[in-house]
C-alpha cells in the first residue's frame, strides 16, 4: 500500500492506503456511517444524571402559550432560587471567611470559567474596582478561551484541564490567593482542572456547581452546590443556574471587602468616584456619616484627593489629610477602627 502525505495544521502526517487516484471519488455511505466516530457515551451518561439537563415534560408546549404566561412561568422559576441559596449558606460562609482571611495577607480571589460560568466570574472581578476601589490584580477572572470568549463561544476551551492550568500559572499563584471554580454542571474540565492545579500550588479552593455530588465540589476544599433543578428551557444554565451562581458571587465578593473594612455600615465608604454619579455618591455617604454641610464635604474631599473613608475620618476626627491616611493605613483599611484610634489619641 503506498504511503500519501495529507496536509493537516502544524505540519502532515502519514497515511497508509490507496493513493488518491485510486481511491473511489463518492464514499461508500455504509462505509462511512459504520467508521463514524460514536458519540461519548461517558458524557451522556454524566449529563442523564444532572438535574441542570433533566427535561421537563409540563413544559413541552411552552411555545404555544401567550407570552405573559410564559413570563409568568419563568419567574416563578426564578423565585425558587433564593431559596436553593439558602441551603448553602453556612458553606458560602464558611469560604468567605477562608477568603477574607487570605485576602488580608495580601492574597488575590481568582475566579475560573468556562462560558456563562466563565463570563459571571469576570463580571464580578470587574466590579470590584469600581465599588470597593480594589486594584484590579487582586480580584481577577479568568474564561476559558481568554477574552474572545466572553462574546464568541471560543470551541473546546472548556474541555482543556491543561488550558486552564496555563492561564493560573501566568499569575504565579501563592498559598495566599484563592481560586473559585465556577461551573453549572460542575463537570467542566477548565474549572476542575483550575481547582487542581490551585490545591497543587498550597491556594485556596472553592468549587461552585448547581448539581449534587458534583466532581468539582469534591476537588475544592470548600465546596458550594447550589441545586436549583431543571431549567425553563432543557439544559439552559445560564437561567436558573446562572441567577445563582450570581448570587453566590455577589456574596464571595461583597462580603469578603466588607470583612476587609471596604464598607461602613451598609455604605460604599471605599468607592471610587470615577464619574459624575460616584462623585455624586461620594458626597452623598460623606453627608450620611458626618451631617456635615456641603461646603464642609467639599473642602474634607480636596484635602484628601477624593477619598471618602479619609474625607470622613477628616470630619469627624478633626484631622488633616495625611494624618486620616496615616490612621486608616495603620488600621488596615478599617474605617470604625480608625476612628476609634483617633479618639484615643485626643
Amino acid at each position: 500500500m503506498s504511503v500519501t502525505e495529507l496536509p493537516l495544521r502544524g505540519g502532515a502526517v502519514p497515511r497508509h492506503g490507496p493513493a488518491p487516484q485510486d481511491m473511489p471519488t463518492t464514499p461508500d455511505r455504509k462505509d462511512t456511517a459504520m467508521t463514524a466516530t460514536p458519540p461519548n457515551e461517558d458524557l451522556r451518561s454524566q449529563l442523564e444524571t444532572m438535574t441542570t439537563e433533566a427535561f421537563r415534560p409540563e413544559l413541552a408546549d411552552v411555545d404555544r402559550l401567550p407570552t405573559l404566561d410564559i413570563a409568568r412561568l419563568m419567574n416563578s422559576e426564578d423565585a425558587t432560587v433564593a431559596g436553593a441559596v439558602t441551603e448553602q449558606l453556612p458553606r458560602i460562609a464558611a469560604a468567605i471567611d477562608a477568603i477574607a482571611d487570605r485576602m488580608d495577607r495580601g492574597g488575590r480571589l481568582v475566579y475560573a470559567g468556562a462560558g456563562t460560568a466563565g463570563r459571571l466570574g469576570v463580571l464580578d472581578a470587574s466590579e470590584c474596582p469600581p465599588t470597593f476601589n480594589t486594584d484590579p490584580s487582586r480580584v481577577v477572572g479568568l474564561i476559558a478561551g481568554g477574552p474572545d470568549a466572553l462574546v464568541t463561544s471560543v470551541e473546546g476551551a472548556e474541555d482543556s484541564r491543561e488550558l486552564a492550568h496555563a492561564d493560573l500559572a501566568g499569575l504565579g499563584l501563592t498559598a495566599d490567593d484563592t481560586v473559585v471554580g465556577i461551573s453549572a454542571s460542575g463537570r467542566t474540565p477548565y474549572a476542575i482542572g483550575a481547582v487542581e492545579y490551585a490545591r497543587s500550588r498550597g491556594a485556596l479552593t472553592v468549587g461552585l456547581a448547581c448539581n449534587r455530588g458534583s466532581a468539582l465540589a469534591a476537588a475544592a476544599e470548600h465546596g458550594i452546590e447550589v441545586v436549583v433543578g431543571p431549567e425553563f428551557l432543557t439544559g439552559s444554565t445560564r437561567l436558573k443556574a446562572g441567577t445563582a451562581q450570581k448570587l453566590v458571587l455577589n456574596m464571595l465578593s461583597t462580603i469578603t471587602m466588607i470583612r476587609l473594612g471596604k464598607t461602613y455600615g451598609n455604605l460604599m465608604v471605599d468607592v471610587r468616584a470615577s464619574n459624575d454619579k460616584l462623585r455624586a455618591r461620594s458626597r452623598r455617604i460623606v453627608a450620611q456619616v458626618t451631617g456635615a454641610e456641603d461646603d464642609a464635604i467639599e473642602r474634607a474631599l480636596a484635602a484628601t484627593d477624593g477619598e471618602v473613608k479619609n474625607a470622613i475620618l477628616v470630619i469627624l476626627a478633626g484631622v488633616d489629610g495625611p494624618t486620616a491616611a496615616r490612621l486608616l493605613g495603620e488600621s488596615a483599611g478599617h474605617l470604625r477602627a480608625a476612628l476609634a484610634k483617633a479618639q484615643t489619641r485626643d
